[in-house]
């Protein structure tokens, strides 16, 4: 097998200098055109090829980045917004290193302690279990950015604006004329939370002021009976459909059931769904619902009406923050947030008010 093509057999073919290719190769620095012709066609003579681990090695940089997942399933939110991350890394000319934690802390430690040993480029965390792993990553010198829930760790970060995403759920069921809207959402034990471990509950706490604020701008009641929170990050680290099923089934046994439900992720609609149809109900003729994310939304029968995540969007915008960072010496080093818009999905979940029969005495 005939040996590699170095830079020195291109620079003899060419009648040049090894920092004169480099210069070509590089597009570093002034070189006649004439000089430029001879290298590139030594080039291709020769059939070199730039040895980018060694280049990399040289610049200090392996041309990857650590992915950090809170967990790959069941929410596709997270494979959504590492597809984002993917494609703008490879449009850097990087790979990526994924790595899911599913909400456990020392899992996390692990990661973070893995990617450094790697010596990636930077590390996404989407989202971090705990400040401390992000400290550690940010100890190591290298860019970290984190994506839809922040810690107390300054660094860039990625976010969606969740307030008015649910506002807009939310004044979307009113303007059909429902007045009595009930809301599913997660909450933070207090067991299970610590100051400085994080702000996760910002998020939730955002989308409950977002329905709080379309109630109370339309003049509407807010009754706390018709807001069901559930466990927060359960077993695999994500809100458990069955919590929407237990709240959608409490809400339905009220003498004055809700016309309409907004809840928190289309998981938790869907075991909302669920609730109605074990009660022969129909959506959205006897009940409208409303979810969050778009990502199970247009498989659910009837196609759930939602607020989508521009998810890919939000995994390219964070990646964009790592590269800017590794090719800008004089990008800020603390928090730049950048906050991406939602948008409202409407299908077929919803509709205008009608009264709901009272709830069947099956279950």
């Amino acid at each position: 097998m005939a040996s590699r093509a170095t830079l020195k057999d291109v620079a003899r073919l060419a009648g040049v200098s090894t920092a004169t290719v480099a210069r070509v190769l590089h597009g570093n620095g002034y070189v006649a055109n004439e000089t430029r012709q001879r290298v590139e066609a030594a080039v291709a003579d020769t059939g070199y090829r730039i040895n980018e681990i060694a280049q990399g090695l040289r610049r200090q940089r392996t041309a990857t980045i650590g992915h950090l997942l809170h967990g790959i399933i069941p929410n596709p939110f997270f494979a959504g917004v590492a597809l984002g991350v993917e494609q703008e890394a490879l449009r850097h000319g990087c790979g990526v290193l994924l790595f899911n934690t599913q909400g456990d802390v020392e899992q996390e430690r692990l990661g973070v302690e893995t990617l450094i040993r790697r010596r990636v480029d930077g590390i996404l965390f989407t989202t971090a279990t705990h400040e401390d792993n992000v400290r550690l990553a940010l100890s190591a010198g290298i860019p970290v950015v984190q994506v839809e829930r922040m810690t107390a760790a300054a660094t860039p970060a990625v976010v969606i604006d969740n307030r008015i995403g649910a506002r807009s759920a939310v004044e979307h069921l009113i303007g059909l004329g429902h007045r009595r809207i009930a809301y599913i959402g997660a909450a933070a034990p207090a067991t299970q939370w610590r100051a400085g471990s994080g702000t996760w509950p910002d998020v939730e706490r955002e989308r409950l002021d977002g329905y709080r604020d379309a109630m109370s701008g339309h003049g509407l009641p807010i009754d706390d009976a018709l807001i069901g929170l559930g466990r927060y990050y359960s077993g695999n680290g994500r809100e458990h459909p069955n919590d929407g099923y237990v709240w959608m089934r409490r809400f339905l046994q009220r003498a004055d059931p809700p016309q309409a439900v907004f809840a928190t992720s289309d998981l938790l609609a869907g075991g909302a769904l669920q609730a109605i149809y074990e009660r022969s109900l129909r959506v959205p003729d006897d009940i409208s619902v409303v979810g969050f994310d778009d990502t199970y939304a247009p498989y659910f029968a009837p196609p759930l009406t939602t607020v989508e995540q521009p998810m890919v969007e939000i995994g390219q915008a964070a990646a964009h923050l790592i590269f800017q960072s590794l090719n800008d010496a004089e990008a800020p080093a603390g928090e730049r947030i950048v906050k991406l818009p939602t948008r409202l999905v409407v299908r077929a979940s919803t509709g205008p008010p009608a009264t709901v029969r009272a709830p069947s005495r099956r279950g």
